[in-house]
């Protein structure tokens, strides 16, 4: 019996010619699902029921979904973040997941500064003034003396502390792994609590993983611990923000401006109050999205597949 693959990843769906090979020269039958941004549960439940591996994007690969995969034994996660994978339920079925770390953290903090850039001169709504027929002049501020709170120093977060730095930027981080906050340190980033971080940072950068721990990171409560104005910039996880608070706190000046790359749903719904703040930048989950990390993180991903193939028996 052939093996049968999903492959639920948009960015790998997309590039698939330049990697297929890899995976023809195993006779697998591919399934490869229409995908906007992930699959969800319902999705997944109709689909894995004959699949011996997958490379999932942001699907809801719930413990309902493995229980159903009778023949998986490996999901190999494109990226990181593996908060949407029940791990537990997929470690009592003897199901392999992986993840490909270290892949784009480049790619991601150059998003990071691309959107404090905006954020500080404005240069989306010059943009679409200058588009209209207007010719608009709003003033900004200078970044360079200004402090950048980076919550969550591994790859990423570093590659962020350090392009802050270069602007001439005093850097102020929170770790709770004491490896990361030592690299960090070594950088010239100054590793404080996260009270001390939100109190006396002018942009918070979010670049946390999210777990039990962080879901919520930035509630009503810590929200309102923010210096006044301050800017957040989440190219991590949506689910790190509270984004009722946050549509609260923007309404009182309490934060300045945000640039959102990710939500706790997504696509991001009609309704959202996001939608009606015009000091907000909204993304589409597209920061690590280059070609470069792209092609590499497939290689990765499919290297991580074939081997959870070879070496787990179910």
């Amino acid at each position: 019996m052939n093996e049968r693959i999903l492959i639920s990843c948009v960015q790998l769906q997309r590039s698939l010619a330049e990697h297929r090979d890899r995976l023809d020269a195993r006779h697998a039958e591919l399934i490869v699902p229409p995908v906007q941004q992930q699959l969800s549960e319902a999705e997944l439940l109709a689909l894995i029921p004959d699949v011996d591996g997958m490379i999932a994007g942001d699907d809801q690969v719930t413990r309902a979904v493995l229980e159903r995969a009778g023949r998986l034994r490996i999901v190999s996660k494109w990226g990181v973040g593996t908060d949407a994978i029940d791990l537990g339920a997929a470690a009592e079925l003897g199901i392999r997941v992986t993840n490909t770390p270290g892949m784009f953290g480049d790619e991601v903090a150059d998003v990071v500064i691309g959107y404090l850039v905006l954020l500080a001169r404005h240069l989306h709504r010059i943009d679409t003034a200058v588009r209209a027929g207007e010719w608009a002049k709003p003033t900004g501020v200078s970044l360079a003396g200004r402090t950048m709170g980076v919550v969550g120093l591994g790859h990423i977060g570093r590659a962020v502390a350090r392009r802050s730095l270069a602007m001439n930027m005093r850097v102020l981080g929170f770790e709770i792994d004491p490896a990361n906050s030592a690299s960090a340190a070594q950088l010239g980033v100054e590793v404080v609590s996260l009270a001390s971080l939100l109190a006396e940072s002018d942009v918070v950068s979010l670049n946390a993983p999210l777990t039990p721990e962080t879901r919520h990171l930035l509630d009503a409560a810590n929200l309102g611990r923010l210096r006044r104005g301050a800017w957040i910039i989440n190219t991590a996880r949506g689910g790190l923000v509270d984004e009722a608070a946050l549509a609260a706190v923007l309404g009182t000046g309490q934060v300045g401006a945000a640039a959102l790359d990710v939500f706790e749903v997504e696509p991001l719904p009609m309704e959202s109050p996001l939608r009606r703040f015009p000091q907000v930048i909204l993304g589409s989950h597209n920061a690590s999205n280059s070609i470069d990390a792209g092609h590499r993180t497939s290689e990765a991903a499919i290297d991580n597949l074939i081997r959870g193939l070879d070496e787990v028996r179910r």
